[in-house]
Formats: C-alpha cells, sequence, structure tokens
C-alpha cells in the first residue's frame, strides 16, 4: 500500500499539477493539505474521475484538508482536533481506511514569533499529541500524515543557523516533535534514510529549488502497529519542478501489511 502527503498550495489553481502527480504516481491513499477552497469548491469530479474517492473540509482563501482513497472505503471519524471546541480552522481530518486510522494535519505555521499564532500552534500541537497517544495506548495501527510546519533537527533545513527564531524551527518545536516520538511514533523517511539531506519543501523566492535550499516540513509518522510494515519510501523533489507546482513536493510510504 503506498500512502502519500501533498501540500498542494491551492486545488484548484493547482489542479493539472496534482492530476498529473496522482497518474503517474499512482498512490493508494493520499493527504492533501492548503486546498485553499471553501466546501463547495473541491473539484470532486475531476478526481472521482482519475479513480479516487474523497472526503474534504474546505476553507475559504486558506487551509483546508483533504483524504483520498483509491480502492479502498473511506469512513471518517472527525473533521476536528479534539480539544478546542472554538478552533474552526480546517486543519484536522480523520478517517479508518483499510483498518488503519488516518490522521491528515495542517499543522499551523505560527509566524511570526513571539505572537498568538505561535501560541495558538503550541496548544495545536498539546492537543495532537494527546489525541495521538490514544492512538499509541490502544494500540492502533495508525498514520498521522501532512504537513506539520515543524523542522524536526537542524539536518532537515538548508542553513538551520537562520532560523532559530522562526515558528517552523523554535526549540519549543523541535522538541514537541521529539515527545511524538517519543511516544513510540515512528518517523518514516527519517527511518529509512537516517543521514541523507532530505527536504520537501523549496521557497519560490532566490532559486531555492534549483539550489536546493530546502526544508523538511511534511512528515509520515507511524504508530507502533506499523512500524514494521515499513518497506519504502521518498520525496517526489521532481514534482516541485514542474510549472505552476506548489512550493512543497509529494512525500509517501510503502506499508506491507502482512508484516504486522
Amino acid at each position: 500500500m503506498k500512502i502519500a502527503t501533498y501540500n498542494v498550495n491551492g486545488i484548484n489553481s493547482r489542479l493539472p499539477v496534482l492530476l498529473k502527480w496522482l497518474e503517474e504516481s499512482q498512490p493508494d491513499i493520499v493527504c492533501l493539505q492548503e486546498l485553499k477552497a471553501p466546501q463547495d469548491r473541491f473539484p470532486i469530479k475531476e478526481l472521482n474521475h482519475a479513480g479516487y474517492q474523497a472526503i474534504w473540509k474546505g476553507q475559504k482563501q486558506w487551509n483546508g484538508i483533504a483524504i483520498l482513497s483509491k480502492g479502498y472505503e473511506i469512513t471518517e471519524v472527525q473533521r476536528q482536533l479534539p480539544g478546542d471546541e472554538d478552533d474552526l480552522q480546517s486543519r484536522y481530518l480523520e478517517a479508518i481506511i483499510d483498518q488503519m486510522v488516518i490522521c491528515c494535519l495542517y499543522l499551523p505555521n505560527g509566524n511570526p514569533y513571539p505572537g498568538s499564532k505561535y501560541d495558538y500552534k503550541q496548544a495545536w500541537v498539546k492537543r495532537l499529541k494527546k489525541r495521538t497517544k490514544e492512538f499509541i495506548d490502544m494500540d492502533l495501527p495508525a498514520v498521522i500524515i501532512g504537513d506539520f510546519n515543524i523542522i524536526p533537527t537542524a539536518a532537515d533545513v538548508y542553513k538551520p543557523e537562520k532560523w532559530e527564531n522562526d515558528a517552523l524551527y523554535r526549540i519549543e518545536m523541535r522538541r514537541a516533535y521529539q515527545s511524538l516520538l517519543k511516544l513510540g511514533w515512528t518517523d518514516s523517511l527519517r527511518t529509512l534514510y537516517p543521514s541523507q539531506t532530505i527536504y520537501t519543501f523549496w521557497d519560490y523566492l532566490f532559486k531555492a529549488y534549483e539550489r536546493n535550499a530546502g526544508i523538511r516540513l511534511d512528515h509520515i509518522l507511524l504508530s507502533p502497529y506499523l512500524k514494521n510494515c515499513l518497506i519504502s519510501g521518498g520525496v517526489d523533489k521532481h514534482v516541485r519542478g514542474w510549472l505552476k507546482s506548489s512550493d512543497h513536493a509529494p512525500v509517501w510510504v510503502e506499508l506491507d501489511k502482512s508484516k504486522v
């Protein structure tokens, strides 16, 4: 089974890129972030034509997330991260697919630091940790997947010294990410490539993609139940170089569930 995440940075404006990548990569499950489209503007007809069913939570102009599935039924669990009923931002979607819990997330950016947006990010991460600990405690086959807006370590960023006071790389966020791993979650790509330079995002400015001046923001974390199922994974970096592409590249893993 191939599971992927892709921050599309505007699903309607970049739909040709998304459809081209889906045809090329053929993932079974895809989590999308930053749809930048209201609920009724999600291109479900085009995705159905490509062979995918979907659930989604749109939001006008900002945020927005979706889960796509090809060949597997999607059972929606919830579309809001528990812990704050007043949080109306479209950042979390939880479903069951093929007896796995799939948690698609678009974690807040948090900039500028310091400020209310960073405070919101910290609170959101605490809620995420609480929810995902429940999956660990119940020993469920679960995947936390999406744009975390967290650079986990200095190895995951070009020139880390320039990011010390950015909300993506603040020490509190790096510690929060490590606390998830300490609960038992496996960072798929770093497990597969422990010493390799891996980026998933390249800014549009200063020819960042051409210089490979990137950062790693998009992650796929596996619960202990699925840890031994991980057989391969990677970043489809070339997609970032396509015309009118997102500033993120798709990230994917392949699981062999017979190894449970």
